[in-house]
């Protein structure tokens, strides 16, 4: 558990309410594997629609996943009636996305009433392993009436 404490007592139905309007996410097939407050747990599973020229998950996919998982930890925290969006970001890719799925572990470091930075790193999942492919760190901004 992240210690951390949402300002909503419904933050986990803003998060799974918010996460099912986003189109994109549906259409590469994300979808949520963990959700705690200032945590958002992120997967898709491997498909040929995913991946770049030489089989490896796209690293558009990577950071799609690590920015949303990053997000809606950040939104886990927030207070009702404010939405999120990303302000800035930075991502390493360590390693080329490969295995049977990806997952992008995001977690608030430290949570704001305007601006919260989050990270998130991204894995490969084998049978075998998790191979660490990305890191990111982000700075997400709290809107007012953008409820999400």
């Amino acid at each position: 558990m992240s210690g951390h404490l949402p300002r909503d007592e419904i933050w986990r139905q803003r998060v799974e309410r918010s996460f099912a309007r986003q189109a994109f996410m549906d259409h590469i097939g994300v979808r949520i594997a963990r959700l705690a407050p200032g945590e958002v747990d992120l997967e898709v599973d491997a498909r040929a629609a995913l991946t770049q020229q030489h089989g490896f998950f796209h690293a558009g996919v990577t950071t799609t996943i690590a920015d949303s998982a990053a997000g809606y930890a950040a939104l886990s925290l927030f207070k009702p009636g404010y939405g999120v969006l990303t302000t800035e970001f930075k991502m390493n890719l360590l390693n080329p996305g490969q295995g049977r799925k990806m997952l992008a572990r995001g977690r608030v470091i430290k949570p704001g009433r305007t601006l919260t930075v989050a990270k998130a790193d991204v894995y490969g999942l084998t049978e075998e392993e998790e191979l660490h492919v990305a890191t990111g760190l982000f700075t997400m901004i709290a809107l007012e009436g953008m409820d999400d």
